[in-house]
């Protein structure tokens, strides 16, 4: 009799943490290598969110709390929701978790039985279908080029849609890419959506403040009240205020899948950390002045990335319109061989090469399930950026 459960045969370790790992394994070895594998913010959480968290330890907020969220934090996410995106949600439904993953992995665990299909436009955050998989759905990827913009189109939209279709998961501004949906972009996929009443609508909201060049965000049921009923708002406080490492996700929803959500996490892990929980009140509740200045300093390292990579021989990067990412086409290089004698055959071949050759850490297009590609995280320094632009440079100069 086998020990470990055959559905893990059905998924894989996450890659980007795979090459974060791996670039620390090098490092530690003595290698010089610069890791831009890892999907999170360089700049410390904001002095008074972390003014709030020792606040929190210092009056006795140390024990177990709701399982799904204080209601102090419940209510700030409410006010977050309205005064951001327009939402009116009770605090009964709203959910928070550890962790962004945690609630799309709960939504998916308390909906999805065999047989149950999941739209996930691609490219795609690595975990998605996996996550999928694991609550025993089946994903079914829609390919969304560069010649798209790496955006689904209504048309991609309808045809991925069938009577087993219960989720659609929409991530904007886009974790690997950076493209996001405007208004009239996004009104054109709920218009689909208003025709399929079963299909529900689970978005990524994570990187909702992270937006350039006067892109301004929306998310689906701002844009459509009446897919509203069937959609789950996901967000977090990780990626925009800096708070990776303190692990709270949140979402918002109709009452009975909150509900059914609640139910998983009291069989899991029970409630996020409760000093996180009040630091994350602050976060929504606080000063939001600072995002200004961060989103100008990622829109700098941005234009300075593309324009270096757009510059390789071999690669086209487009301009994202959020996030901290960029995507850029390696199909010029492919079928060439590099200057240690390795034959680019695949971006993984790329990736693999590029940290052996030159110690710069990326993340294969693979894993973010369209190739070509490679992703970039450009949340590091201007110096850091350029140093790592100049060795991917010399190595797709090197190809042959």
């Amino acid at each position: 009799m086998a020990f470990l459960s055959a559905k893990l045969d059905r998924v894989k370790p996450s890659p980007t943490i795979a090459v974060t790992q791996r670039a620390a394994e090098l490092r530690a070895a003595g290698r010089d290598v610069i890791g831009l594998g890892a999907g999170e913010p360089d700049f410390d959480t904001p002095q008074h969110i972390r003014d709030a968290a020792a606040r929190a330890m210092a009056e006795g907020h140390t024990r177990y709390t709701a399982v799904d969220g204080i209601p102090e934090l419940k209510r700030a996410i409410c006010d977050k929701f309205a005064r951001d995106n327009g939402l009116e949600y009770a605090p009964a439904q709203v959910s928070v978790g550890t962790g962004g993953k945690q609630i799309l992995f709960n939504a998916l665990m308390a909906t999805l039985d065999p047989g149950d299909e999941v739209i996930v436009p691609a490219p795609y955050w690595v975990s998605y279908p996996d996550m999928v998989l694991l609550a025993g759905g089946t994903p079914v990827t829609v390919p969304c080029g560069i010649e798209t913009g790496f955006r689904m189109t209504p048309e991609q939209l309808e045809a991925a849609i069938t009577p087993r279709t219960k989720w659609l998961i929409f991530n904007s501004p886009s974790n690997p890419t950076g493209a996001g949906y405007d208004r009239d972009r996004l009104r054109a996929l709920t218009d689909v959506l208003m025709r399929h009443p079963h299909v529900w609508v689970m978005t990524d909201d994570m990187y909702e403040h992270l937006a350039f060049d006067g892109f301004t965000f929306c998310t689906p049921a701002e844009v459509e009240p009446g897919l509203t009923d069937r959609t789950l708002t996901c967000n977090g406080v990780s990626k925009a205020y800096a708070m990776t490492g303190w692990r709270i996700g949140y979402a918002a929803g109709p009452e009975r899948l909150i509900a059914a959500m609640r139910k998983i996490q009291s069989q899991s892990t029970s409630n996020p950390c409760s000093i996180s929980q009040w630091a994350a009140v602050e976060a929504l509740n606080g000063p939001q002045d600072f995002l200004r200045d961060w989103c100008a300093v990622f829109q700098r390292r941005r234009d300075l990335v593309v324009a270096a990579l757009n510059a390789c021989d071999g690669v086209v990067c487009p301009v994202p319109d959020g996030a901290f990412y960029v995507y850029p086409s390696i199909a010029g290089c492919i079928g060439r061989t590099s200057a240690g004698g390795t034959l680019i055959d695949s971006d993984e071949a790329f990736a693999t090469a590029l940290l052996d050759e030159e110690g710069v850490a990326v993340v294969f297009g693979a894993a973010f399930g369209m190739s070509p590609n490679f992703r970039v995280s450009y949340a590091t320094s201007d110096a850091v950026l350029t140093e790592a632009c100049g060795r991917i440079a010399r190595f797709c100069a090197g190809l042959r």
